[in-house]
């Protein structure tokens, strides 16, 4: 079970920031911007590669939930960045699919 997994029961605590019935976000523990959220499917898909055409309305409703939490964070006007981290190479230490919504700040490019 992963760590996003036991978040998702309440066995582990977190800030939550909103949750629907396919979703939850949360606050990242270690941000890496002064607004730095995580949404995370309720569904166990362990990255983005391993998702399929079933998943299409989930991938969309994880888009559009990280759209809404940027408003309600005053970042439309500003800015964000969404982020999905695959595999090792890819960043990714949850093997848990999620987006992280970064703002806040400035972002540079490329990232590192």
């Amino acid at each position: 079970m992963t760590l996003f997994e036991k978040i998702i029961r309440r066995e582990i605590p977190a800030d939550i920031v909103a949750e629907e019935k396919e979703w939850i976000a949360f606050h990242d523990t270690t941000p890496q911007a002064p607004i730095h959220i995580l949404i995370v499917p309720k569904k166990p898909i362990p990255r983005l590669s391993k998702t399929t055409e079933n998943d299409c309305m989930l991938l969309g409703q994880l888009l559009l939930a990280a759209a809404r939490i940027a408003a309600e964070e005053h970042l439309l006007e500003a800015g964000f960045r969404i982020v999905i981290n695959n595999g090792n190479n890819g960043g990714e230490a949850v093997p848990h699919l999620h987006v992280h919504l970064l703002g806040g700040r400035k972002m540079e490019w490329p990232p590192g």
